[in-house]
């Protein structure tokens, strides 16, 4: 598959949004694994209308620059950069990929893509933040591949 990328349009919302939660559903089920369905309940009852919200509120923002990935005419992954000039960071606000496209290189293109866009802005640091557990594995190994340095943090939850 021969990913091109370009500039979102909003035309491409609706296939964001559905290949976001395609590409998230693993990553959900390992929270609820990590915290329990207690805990997971209360921070994730409705996941998917929380993501799927997330998505258009990234997609809709404009401090956001927006691309997507596609081929055959098709998206099958996006990505989306933040500037926080005040601190020369570009941040990689939003990423991922349709599990139909995953595997092939694409979360690598998109996040070299964005790291390019980023250093062209004039940012002296690029920054991505992703889960800790198994969920974002995958996502971990693209980032580390691409150059960035995982800065572990812990976070911790109790239910009351």
């Amino acid at each position: 598959m021969d990913a091109r990328i370009r500039r979102y349009e909003p035309g491409d919302e609706e296939a964001v949004v559905a290949l976001s939660l395609r590409a998230w559903a693993p990553v959900f089920d390992s929270l609820a694994g990590v915290l329990g369905p207690e805990i997971f309940g209360r921070l994730h009852a409705d996941w998917r209308s929380d993501q799927a919200r997330a998505v258009r509120d990234t997609l809709g923002d404009p401090a956001l620059r927006v691309w997507v990935a596609e081929a055959e005419r098709r998206v099958f992954g996006f990505v989306a950069i933040r500037l926080h000039r005040e601190r020369m960071i570009g941040e990689i606000a939003m990423l991922a990929v349709d599990p139909d496209g995953q595997g092939r290189g694409t979360g690598t293109i998109l996040t070299e893509f964005a790291t390019e866009r980023v250093r062209d802005a004039g940012m002296a640091v690029g920054m991505i933040e992703t889960g800790g557990d198994p969920g974002h594995a995958p996502a971990r190994r693209v980032y580390e591949k691409a150059g960035y340095t995982l800065l572990p943090v812990a976070r911790y939850f109790k239910a009351l």
